[in-house]
């Protein structure tokens, strides 16, 4: 080999190395680009003592931990506006507590209360809450902790969105002769969506934050039924159940430096596919089964919305804002207050209803307004009024009628709330233009009410 050969292979070598290094440094990263600023944290909150402690929903005593229920927060700011997203472990969105958290959460990091958004994951194996217990307390205390240190920790993101889907959970409702009863049902309508909201700070390929979109009942470890084994009497340890193993899978692919939060959807007749008699309680195998399942489809599409003709279709600009409203519903024994709220961060629409929606809600709701924004339905938050059933369910009855303490014309005015909420927050509609006399009507009332305080 030639002197003047060996020197062009030696060049060749050293850009091609060069190349390398540079592709290796950036490979990995984005660039982040955005009016966006997001913060969050995570925080353990089972309670302290747990031998021998009452679990609401399936009431039953449960005796020790087989995994811990935790909280997270996730604040938002995008130069104008804050706002927060708080997700916890338990069966409820209480009232009381989600009053709060609201007021602790504003003081410590300026975050007006009415843009700050509660949510359970409708867990059925944790406590009830009460604001005077030595848990209640910590609660509110912890989820301020994690609100200060969520925003303390903020950084410029942009946000990916993806879906995938899962297969655990099944229909409750069956109509046998004009009658609904409990009977797990396969043809029943269901969502098996699985909705994904990424946040990244660009620094590599760990998002920040994680949020997660499912409808299923966390109901895995409730009452057996007798001769359905394992547990015929109720599961005996505390658990986040497939919410809580979903996030911990989730956060564990990505070496636990991202924190994963859960948003459950419209679940109030959606329950997990466990034959019985109706049903079984599940074991280890069944929990493994579902939390990998849904953590499994969120970290498919987390890894998707990476790649770079997803990352090419993100935006820079996202910005925050949020209305909500309080509406006085038709109930059995009196009238049932409700706070209804929309929260849109850039594209992205959240609506929540502060109960347990049935299924179909979330259906007629996307309906409403795909075309306008990338709707996420959540039910079980900012309050707990118990099941919202749709209108037709009342006409074959069934557990979650029954058992509602809402009357059948319910349905139209949270639909029709909800959506004036989307216009205010879309901002595409302006009713205020309209001459027609429902809107007239409505716009007195709206008036009316906020010279009264009501938001």
């Amino acid at each position: 080999m030639t002197f003047r050969l060996m020197l062009l292979l030696s060049a060749c070598t050293g850009i091609l190395s060069s190349v390398g290094v540079a592709d290796e440094i950036r490979d990995g990263r984005m660039n982040v680009t955005s009016n966006l600023r997001a913060g969050v944290a995570k925080v353990d909150i089972t309670p302290d003592v747990t031998k021998g402690l009452p679990i609401v929903g399936h009431r039953r005593t449960v005796f020790v931990i087989r995994d811990p229920l935790r909280a997270g927060v996730l604040v938002l700011d995008d130069g104008e506006t804050k706002a927060a997203i708080v997700s916890l472990d338990t069966i409820g969105a209480w009232d009381e507590m989600v009053q709060l958290a609201r007021l602790r959460i504003e003081k410590l990091t300026s975050i007006p209360a009415e843009n700050i958004m509660v949510t359970a994951s409708h867990n059925h194996s944790g406590p009830g809450f009460d604001a005077n217990s030595d848990w209640g307390k910590l609660l509110i205390d912890k989820l301020g902790i994690a609100a200060e240190k969520a925003t303390e920790t903020m950084k410029p993101v942009t946000v990916g969105y993806g879906e995938d889907r899962i297969g655990f959970g099944i229909n409750r409702r069956k109509v046998i002769d004009g009658r609904a009863v409990v009977r797990l049902n396969p043809d029943g309508p269901n969502d098996q969506r699985v909705k994904v909201l990424r946040f990244d700070d660009g620094n590599s390929l760990t998002p920040l934050a994680v949020i997660m979109h499912a409808v299923c009942h966390p109901c895995f470890f409730t009452w057996g039924d007798k001769g359905s084994p394992p547990y015929p009497n109720g599961y005996p340890k505390l658990s986040a159940d497939f919410p809580g193993e979903a996030q911990s899978f989730v956060e564990m692919c990505y070496g636990n430096k991202t924190s994963a939060m859960f948003l459950q959807g419209c679940a109030g007749d959606i329950r997990p596919n466990l034959p019985g008699y109706p049903y079984r309680c599940a074991d280890e195998a069944d929990i493994q089964w579902a939390g990998r399942d849904l953590g499994s489809a969120v970290v498919r599409s987390l890894a998707r919305e990476v790649t770079r003709e997803r990352l090419a279709d993100r935006g820079s600009y996202y910005a925050i804002r949020v209305a909500s409203t309080k509406v006085s519903l038709p109930g059995k024994t009196g009238r049932i207050e409700a706070e209804l709220q929309a929260m849109k961060i850039g594209p992205y629409l959240l609506l929540t209803m502060p109960g347990e929606p049935m299924v179909e809600y979330g259906f007629k709701l996307e309906n409403a307004i795909e075309d306008r924004a990338i709707p996420i339905i959540v039910g079980y938050a900012n309050g707990n009024i118990g099941y919202i059933a749709t209108e037709a369910a009342y006409e074959v009855g069934g557990y979650e009628p029954n058992t509602s303490k809402l009357l059948p014309e319910a349905e139209t005015m949270i639909l029709d709330e909800l959506s004036r909420l989307a216009d205010r927050v879309i901002g595409d509609v302006f009713e205020s233009f309209s001459k027609h006399p429902k809107d007239v009507k409505r716009r007195q009332e709206l008036e009316k009410n906020n010279s009264k305080g009501v938001r």
